[in-house]
């Protein structure tokens, strides 16, 4: 039998129509298949967590059926309590399918240390934008009687002297004594 003979044959077009009732029979299963397993069409809205201790946010998203990632926090925010969500990803009123993560920043329990630098025999002039970069404030001035004129000569916090290297909080307000210029 010749191909075109074949190509016109009742047999050929019955195989052709059962491949492409199979092609639809195997499809139709596919889709409910994957409708079944991936719950298309059920949503879980994510509650809000800002603000909340990490206790009591495990306890929503389990009830939920969601997962929680907890990520580091380099950043401490005074107006939230410390070690409560900051920051979470999705956002919350967002709809998003069963057993998802959801990433959450924590607020560290205070600022993150930084170290003192040296800004002895430094101008004030110098020496605040030093401290300012860092994150430190510039405290209480005083003036000694000393022959540099607005120059370091020392540097204290809360009253205790300290050097150059201490870990301090940012945000710490630094005492500073300057030389006035007599001598």
């Amino acid at each position: 039998m010749s191909l075109r003979k074949f190509v016109t044959s009742k047999v050929f077009f019955k195989q052709v129509a059962l491949a492409i009732i199979v092609i639809v029979v195997l499809c139709f299963f596919a889709l409910r298949f994957l409708k079944f397993t991936t719950n298309h069409g059920d949503f879980v809205e994510v509650p809000e967590l800002k603000g909340k201790n990490l206790e009591l946010v495990q306890i929503e998203l389990t009830d939920r059926q969601l997962n929680m990632v907890v990520q580091d926090s380099a950043n401490y925010n005074p107006d939230y309590p410390k070690y409560s969500v900051i920051e979470q990803q999705p956002e919350a009123g967002s709809l998003v399918k069963e057993d998802r993560k959801i990433y959450l920043t924590l607020n560290p329990s205070g600022y993150r240390k930084v170290g003192l630098p040296s800004i002895i025999s430094s101008t004030l002039r110098q020496a605040r934008p030093t401290l300012e970069a860092l994150g430190f404030e510039v405290g209480t001035i005083t003036y000694i009687d000393d022959i540099a004129k607005d120059e370091v000569i020392s540097m204290s916090y809360k009253g205790i002297p300290i050097e150059a290297g201490v870990l301090l909080e940012k945000t710490s307000k630094i005492d500073l004594v300057l030389g006035n210029g007599k001598g």
